[in-house]
Parts: C-alpha cells; sequence; structure tokens
C-alpha cells in the first residue's frame, strides 16, 4: 500500500466517520440558535467556535459532511450508472453513427465550463440539494463514457476478445462478461477523483445558493455566510475551507494511491526500479 492511499484513506475516513457519526450524535444541535453565544473563537465548550447565530459550528461541518458526502455520491453514481454503459456501446459499435452520436454529445457538454452549466441547471430547476444531485451528475456521465470508451477500444483487438466472438457472443455479453471486469480498476479510479469534484461542485452551487438549503447546513453556505465576517471571527471560513480543502486532498491522494495499486504497469516499474 502507497504512502498517498493510506493518507488519502485516513483523511477520506475520518470525513466519513464525522459524516456518520452526525447520524446518531452531535455536540450540539445544529439548527439551534444561540445569539448571545454568537462569533465565539474555538474554545473548550464550542470546539470550532460558533457563527453568526451561535451555532455550534463542529456540529454543522459534521451535517455538512453527510450532506457533501451524499450529494457527491449520488451525481458519481448517475455518472456512473449512465456513462459506463454509453462507453460500453459507443467501444462496441466503434465508428458506427452510434458511437458517434455519443462522442459529439460529450464534446458538447466538454464545449463549456461544468460548474457554470450546473449553475444554469440548478437555477431552472430550481434550489436545493436533488437538483444539485441532477446539474453534477449530468457533467459525470460524460467523463466517464469517455473514460470507458477509451480503455474498451484497446481490449477489443485482444485474443480473448476475439475467442469470445468466435465462441458466438454478442458485443453486449461481451462488453458486460469481459470488457467491462477489465476496466473496472480504471473506473474505480475515475469514481474516486469525480467524487472530490462533487464535493467542489456541491459546495460551489451551494456557495452561491443553489445547492443545499438551510436549515440543512453545507460548508459552501458556510462559506458564504462567513465573507463578510472574516475580520470579525476568521474561523467561521477556515473551518469549512481547510474541511473542504483536506476532503478532496483526501480523495485525490486515495485516487492517485488506488491507481500505483491497481495498475500492474506502475507495479511492475516500482519492482524494476527497486531492484536497480
Amino acid at each position: 500500500m502507497t504512502r498517498s492511499l493510506f493518507l488519502g484513506g485516513v483523511l477520506s475516513a475520518l470525513v466519513l466517520l464525522a459524516a456518520l457519526l452526525s447520524f446518531i450524535w452531535t455536540p450540539y444541535d445544529h439548527t439551534a440558535l444561540n445569539i448571545p453565544a454568537k462569533l465565539q473563537a474555538p474554545n473548550a465548550e464550542h470546539w470550532l467556535g460558533t457563527d453568526h447565530f451561535g451555532r455550534d459550528i463542529l456540529s454543522m461541518i459534521m451535517v455538512g459532511a453527510r450532506t457533501s458526502i451524499a450529494v457527491a455520491l449520488v451525481a458519481v453514481g448517475i455518472g456512473m450508472g449512465l456513462g459506463v454503459p454509453l462507453g460500453l456501446a459507443a467501444a462496441a459499435k466503434r465508428g458506427s453513427w452510434l458511437d458517434e452520436g455519443i462522442m459529439r454529445a460529450n464534446d458538447l457538454v466538454f464545449a463549456f465550463p461544468s460548474l457554470v452549466i450546473a449553475i444554469l441547471i440548478t437555477a431552472i430547476l430550481g434550489a436545493g440539494a436533488i437538483n444539485a444531485i441532477i446539474a453534477i451528475g449530468i457533467f459525470n456521465i460524460p467523463v466517464f463514457a469517455r473514460v470507458t470508451r477509451g480503455a474498451a477500444l484497446s481490449l477489443w483487438q485482444r485474443e480473448f476478445i476475439l475467442a469470445a466472438r468466435v465462441a458466438g457472443k454478442g458485443s453486449a455479453r461481451i462488453s458486460a462478461e469481459h470488457i467491462l471486469p477489465n476496466v473496472a480498476n480504471l473506473l474505480i479510479v475515475q469514481g474516486t477523483i469525480q467524487f472530490s469534484l462533487g464535493i467542489l461542485a456541491e459546495a460551489g452551487l451551494s456557495y452561491v445558493g443553489l445547492g443545499a438549503q438551510p436549515p440543512v447546513p453545507s460548508w459552501g453556505r458556510m462559506l458564504a455566510d462567513a465573507q463578510t465576517m472574516v475580520s470579525l471571527a476568521p474561523h467561521m471560513a477556515l473551518v469549512p475551507g481547510c474541511a473542504i480543502i483536506l476532503t478532496v486532498l483526501g480523495l485525490n491522494l486515495m485516487g492517485d494511491g488506488l491507481r500505483d495499486w491497481l495498475d500492474p504497469k506502475l507495479q511492475g516499474g516500482r519492482e524494476l526500479s527497486c531492484m536497480m
């Protein structure tokens, strides 16, 4: 196990633990207002301080982790669930109208900044976590489609695929039984990357008021609330900002570690460098 995989796994596990723990316990009610205790710096009673309404920031961070993970996880699931079959179909019918149609549709989506179009979609559909999931999920579809197609194309020329075709298996069956298992490692790594990008996208949508709505805490909206309070209570911006940075860093490190661990070519290169 590489160091990046270990460190990324630890950071990701801490965030996941905080999110799961928030279902059964938080230091304070994250919706409770306590105006006399507003803008307190971190102290023994409120470990990460309080916001401008006197709410406990640690409790809000824990519940906000739950929100970010849920939105990003479902969005990645949408992207993978629709993008992978499209990529497999495009690779199986390489050069056909189906392949061209899928790839040109992907190019059309990639032609626009993803966050800007996500803001447009949520502005049309309305603010809320569900619409944020839809908007983020839409932009995960072409990513997984393109990655799957690229990996599958190289496999269609392999001997074991030719043997399966000689055995009478159709394209759909070959894709499900032979192609998909061989590209699963790559999809897992891409999934961790898209998961971190999904958390960033959710924070961005919440920052402009189009993500999860009050009273549900969100790291992005916590940053938006803190932007006018930085001089009075810098911890209001530092805490959710660090939460986003550490979560994305952990997921990216875990993705890099998984790539090194699962890719036999990289493993071979490491073994050769050790021998030298």
